[in-house]
């Protein structure tokens, strides 16, 4: 990337958008505005037409959100986030955006942003990969609300049967094969593994080994077992135990704290 760096500006707010501007023009030689917009379809428009290097997102916007529109980019530029609301700020953080601004913005606070810029502007010219953009698409794909299911369908001789997800108590492979075990005793063969599994279930379902999955609303009680283990016994009509991996031990000792 070459200095000053295309720039476009994206917030609902006017006085928060000409603000951001002021600041920006007092850092010429950092940034070079090319467009502004002041909501999400616009700057989803603005930002196909101009290809910028970086942009300053505000999050809660009309027609489109900040991260509803970077969810529709074909390419991510740098994004710094501003934004008048603390949580969002956080999350924005969190997800590996480059930075994230409170409003109103101050002039110190920017100037830290606009350090960060070029240390990974000077990455990137050494050709170090940028790990924000991977990071935030990424994260956006993770962010999309999930289809909710309540049952799951398994085979039982010539017949397909629906098995509600409440009456499920836990899930386990043996060797190639993953079953599905019931409140009362029975056990299904399933077309699924239990990574695709774990996507699919709700969360209060607990991955506690390489070969189970758990329903913790049907957890009876926890042991404590060698080298750290615990063992579940299940509430289904044959009183299953479950032993953890002790790779997933941290899993359990929240659900222990909770």
């Amino acid at each position: 990337m070459q200095f000053p760096l295309k720039t476009i500006l994206i917030d609902d707010e006017p006085l928060a958008l000409s603000r951001l501007r002021r600041l920006l023009e007092k850092h010429s030689g950092s940034f070079e505005i090319v467009s502004e917009a002041k909501n999400g379809a616009e700057g989803l428009i603005e930002i196909n037409k101009h290809d910028p290097d970086v942009i300053f997102l505000d999050i809660e916007m009309p027609l489109l959100n900040g991260f509803e529109m970077l969810s529709k980019l074909s390419k991510m530029p740098l994004v710094v986030f501003s934004t008048a609301y603390d949580q969002y700020a956080i999350r924005a953080f969190e997800e590996n955006s480059v930075d994230y601004l409170l409003k109103p913005v101050e002039n110190e606070r920017l100037l830290k942003t606009i350090d960060k810029i070029r240390n990974i502007t000077k990455a990137a010219d050494a050709g170090a990969a940028n790990p924000y953009s991977e990071n935030l698409l990424r994260l956006l794909e993770e962010m999309k609300p999930k289809k909710e299911i309540f049952s799951l369908s398994v085979k039982s001789g010539d017949r397909i049967l629906l098995v509600p997800l409440t009456d499920i108590t836990h899930f386990e492979a043996e060797e190639k094969y993953v079953f599905l075990n019931t409140l009362d005793g029975q056990k299904y063969l399933l077309n699924y593994t239990l990574t695709s599994l774990e996507e699919k279930l709700p969360k209060h379902y607990l991955r506690v080994s390489r070969a189970a999955i758990v329903n913790t609303h049907h957890i009876k009680e926890i042991q404590k077992h060698f080298n750290g283990k615990y063992v579940m016994n299940m509430r289904d009509r044959k009183s299953s135990q479950v032993t953890s991996g002790s790779t997933y031990n941290d899993a359990i000792r929240h659900l222990l704290d909770n």
